[in-house]
């Protein structure tokens, strides 16, 4: 890889890794220089990896309901192809990975949510899916979500820099340079991902059951403590820092060491949609997946609101400073590692496609879904923007923001009386969760990429064109890819793909329309999070994602951010971290 002229530095500084202010931070490759970027090839390859690793997750997450960022792996996959072919700045590395990682959060969005069509297709034969309605909502949710992130980019990537880590981000970063510096710098990479391939290898996960990678053991009253420890999921939790971890992993334990016991204990005979059996007769799973995960959402959306509120008087100073910029105002003065695309432009762009999304032949929006997917994507935009700065992107709890949209657009539904009991009301309210969680997913993706690119000294307004391109590139074959895993394997069915998320998100419609909501523990969670906030002054972001997923997701980060505690005081004399709030 050709490399940029100079560099005071081998390596990201110390300050990457610190709290200062975020115009303090000399980045990799300063400002006054302008090395090749935004070029054909970078595009074209971003593409190509894009559509790969965009259908790869559709298919992953279809089948076990999870995706996997993919920032990482195509950041790995630019460095190496350019240092094969001795061509290519360490700016262009960052294009390619900036295009080929907005695939895989548009699969995400979409078949968490879109799958559901398949599903009442199979109960309702009138139901029609189309291939082109599936591609322009994954488009324009996309697109939505790219443009919404823009203008929160100067508060939470430079101002909040070292409160926010973004693993994912920082982590591409390293990788970047050390592709570009060689060295030690490569050496310690790719000892890094040699000692994880190697611990792959020997695990039960995916090689040679030497030891169990996810160790689980089962309390009384179907308490369960457990972890998946896998490499990078301790690794995420040794870059977020051991408070912040414990704090996630403390929701997770109220979750599943208190709250799933009680539940089996008072549960009792009582049958409480969406379980079809006694609660005391459910397992840990079952009771976590039919009621926890509703707590969960309850969290994640007050703790949203209130991580808004939070923010709204420097979200607004920002777009007062963009505007003034479009306008004349001092856009010249504006460094190119600052350098946004025009805050008149983006806000005219989402005009543009929330009144396509109404108007477009085939998608079921009408004005009033149109009005709420403007209102409730820009907020969940905020809110995943924020979540994966602390947690990253593989564990943004994208489908809880989702679930929140779904519940107050159906609730709206009923208010307004437009739930006719029909599958076309519920389609209607399903292409609106569908945006939303598309928008949330697209916007952490695009806060990582943005983070990187903040590290190296890219230039904004090129990655963020790079991620309008990734994100039409990849729903255009989305729509196809899901009727080819449809026809293949059947979304929906247990012995197919079973399309967790989704069957979920039809549940949550269904049981809100047919007024069959456990709206006690929605609004469980919602307190929940309203004490930790402001009684106890803790992040409820972190607390609100720790409810929401797994213990076996929260114990190994948990576990990451104690060896980094660990580690610093061993070597450094002190127990600091850059944990944000």
């Amino acid at each position: 890889m050709a490399h940029v002229d100079a560099p005071a530095r081998r390596g990201l500084p110390p300050e990457a890794y610190e709290e200062i202010p975020g115009d303090r931070y000399r980045p990799y490759v300063p400002a006054d220089q302008s090395p090749a970027e935004f070029t054909l090839r970078a595009v074209a390859l971003g593409i190509v990896l894009g559509v790969v690793f965009g259908a790869a997750n559709a298919y992953l997450g279809l089948r076990v309901g999870l995706t996997v960022s993919a920032s990482i792996p195509a950041a790995v996959m630019a460095v190496a192809l350019f240092r094969a072919l001795k061509r290519g700045t360490i700016l262009e590395a960052n294009i390619v990975q900036t295009v080929g990682s907005a695939g895989e959060s548009v699969a995400a969005g979409v078949i968490f949510t879109l799958p559901a069509l398949f599903i009442w297709q199979r109960t309702d034969p009138d139901v029609v899916v189309s291939l082109m309605e599936i591609s322009v909502i994954a488009a324009l949710g996309g697109l939505l979500g790219v443009l919404f992130m823009i203008p929160l980019r100067s508060y939470l990537i430079s101002r909040e820099h070292g409160k926010l880590p973004y693993p994912e981000g920082t982590a591409c970063a390293e990788v970047q340079v050390a592709g570009e510096v060689g060295g030690t710098k490569a050496r310690l990479l790719f000892e890094g991902l040699g000692v994880g391939a190697l611990y792959q290898v020997l695990s039960n996960g995916r090689g040679l059951s030497l030891w169990n990678e996810s160790p689980s053991f089962a309390l009384p009253r179907k308490a369960q403590i457990g972890g998946d420890f896998t490499p990078e999921l301790l690794g995420v939790g040794f870059i977020i820092g051991p408070r912040i971890a414990a704090i996630m992993f403390g929701g997770s334990a109220l979750a599943w060491l208190v709250l799933i016991p009680l539940i089996n204990a008072w549960g009792g005979t009582d049958v409480v949609y969406p379980a079809t059996a006694p609660m005391a007769d459910l397992g840990s799973g079952d009771i976590w997946n039919h009621y926890i995960r509703y707590v969960g959402a309850g969290a994640v959306g007050c703790a949203g609101i209130l991580t808004l509120i939070k923010s709204l008087p420097t979200i607004v100073e920002s777009f007062k400073l963009g505007m003034k910029e479009t306008g004349g105002g001092g856009g010249a003065h504006v460094p190119r590692t600052q350098q946004d695309l025009p805050l008149g432009l983006v806000l005219g762009l989402a005009g543009l496609i929330t009144v396509a999304l109404w108007l477009w032949p085939g998608v079921p929006v009408n004005l009033v879904g149109a009005v709420l997917i403007a209102v409730f994507s820009f907020f969940f935009v905020t809110v995943s923007s924020r979540i994966v700065g602390l947690i990253g992107s593989s564990s943004n709890p994208v489908s809880g923001m989702t679930i929140a949209a779904l519940i107050l657009t159906s609730l709206i539904w009923v208010a307004l009386g437009l739930n006719d009991g029909s599958v076309a009301a519920k389609a209607s309210v399903l292409a609106v969760g569908a945006v939303v969680c598309i928008s949330a997913a697209i916007a952490g993706d695009t806060s990582q990429d943005l983070k990187t690119g903040f590290l190296l000294g890219a230039t904004p307004r090129l990655q963020q064109m790079g991620e309008l391109i990734g994100v039409l590139t990849s729903a255009a074959v989305m729509g196809a890819v899901l009727v080819v895993l449809n026809e293949s394997y059947g979304i929906g069915t247990a012995d197919g793909l079973p399309a967790p998320q989704a069957t979920l998100m039809s549940l949550v419609i269904d049981g809100v329309l047919n007024a069959s909501l456990p709206w006690g523990f929605v609004l469980l969670g919602a307190a929940l999070a309203a004490v930790a906030e402001l009684v106890f002054k803790l992040p409820s972001l972190a607390l609100a994602v720790g409810i929401y997923l797994p213990i076996s997701l929260m114990t190994p980060i948990f576990v990451g951010g104690l060896m980094r505690q660990a580690l610093t005081r061993r070597y450094e004399g002190a127990g600091t971290d850059a944990d944000g709030v």
